[in-house]
């Protein structure tokens, strides 16, 4: 059996979405890490639905790279649905991300698996001297990690970075709803015990332009909302538990505010009364949305392949 056809000890994970001026220079570098790691390997390109020439340049690095996978999907289903489609794919031992426009360094890929000793399941890398704006992204960034790491107990303070590695045995059978790949490892609950971030190298998109604006910061502290119930109670609870969810989770809120503010309902004026109702009753809903979410993408999945591929 040869080298590509057996399983490999890793696999290197890159979703792509309109990357034809990053996929071949990112694909030379894999290459010469992963040959220098000196463990069988694969690389598997996840292309969700682009519509520039990263199919085609793919294609043709496939002739000659027997370790290079590609997984096509049928349409663009978002970061974590390619993400999701990789690990499904993905038959390594040890399965490591990087994002697709060449910002992650595979350099760092070592450093990584260094740290994935016994009784660690995930290395997280954490960005140093980014190169970003720091009040559009860096500053948001922050904000919204150091939420994420204190509702879910998981010690990742940049879960944006795509540099990640992982047994493959945490990744069994993940489905990430669109947005959920930021918070990564805690949404693969994972225990915080087993998880450790490394400090990596931020470099500038290699070409093209970036695909998230400002505005992602606010869907994710939308989302946020919903991680501490996702990462703690059992799936089949969350989809029982759903029919009332929005309701009974608007009234905790409601509950919740009033009494963190020491106001007797009683004395609480009518229109703050009314403004932490409609506030309640937010993010009530917003919770259930993503709990909905949640369930149907493992009842469901999140990605389809195209035929033929």
């Amino acid at each position: 059996m040869s080298e590509v056809e057996s399983e490999p000890a890793l696999s290197l994970v890159v979703p792509v979405f309109n990357e034809e001026g990053n996929v071949v220079s990112l694909h030379g570098e894999l290459t010469r890490v992963a040959r220098e790691l000196g463990r069988t390997y694969e690389i598997v390109f996840v292309n969700d639905g682009s519509h520039d020439a990263t199919l085609e340049r793919l294609q043709a690095l496939c002739i000659i790279d027997p370790n290079l996978r590609i997984v096509d999907l049928d349409g663009n289903f978002g970061e974590a649905a390619a993400l999701s489609a990789g690990f499904a794919h993905a038959r390594g031992a040890v399965v490591v991300t990087l994002d697709g426009d060449g910002q992650n360094d595979p350099a760092d890929i070592p450093r990584l698996l260094a740290r994935l000793e016994p009784g660690i399941d995930v290395v997280s890398g954490r960005r140093q001297e980014r190169k970003e704006a720091f009040l559009a992204r860096v500053l948001p960034s922050r904000i919204a990690n150091w939420l994420i790491a204190r509702l879910t107990g998981v010690p990742v303070y940049d879960c944006g970075c795509g540099l990640k590695a992982y047994r493959r045995e945490v990744l069994a059978n993940a489905q990430l709803p669109r947005g959920m790949n930021r918070f990564l490892p805690a949404i693969l609950r994972v225990d915080p015990k087993r998880v450790v971030e490394v400090w990596v190298n931020d470099r500038q998109r290699g070409s093209g332009t970036s695909h998230y604006g400002f505005s992602r910061t606010f869907v994710v502290l939308r989302d946020l909302l919903a991680i501490p119930l996702l990462v703690r109670l059992p799936p089949r609870t969350l989809g029982r538990a759903l029919g009332g969810a929005q309701v009974t989770l608007a009234a905790l809120g409601v509950a919740g505010i009033v009494a963190a503010l020491g106001w007797p309902a009683e004395r609480t004026p009518a229109l703050l009364a009314t403004l932490v109702a409609v506030g309640g009753t937010g993010v009530g809903w917003s919770i259930g949305q993503n709990v909905d979410r949640y369930v149907q993408a493992r009842e469901h999945g999140v990605f389809r392949v195209k035929k033929g591929t």
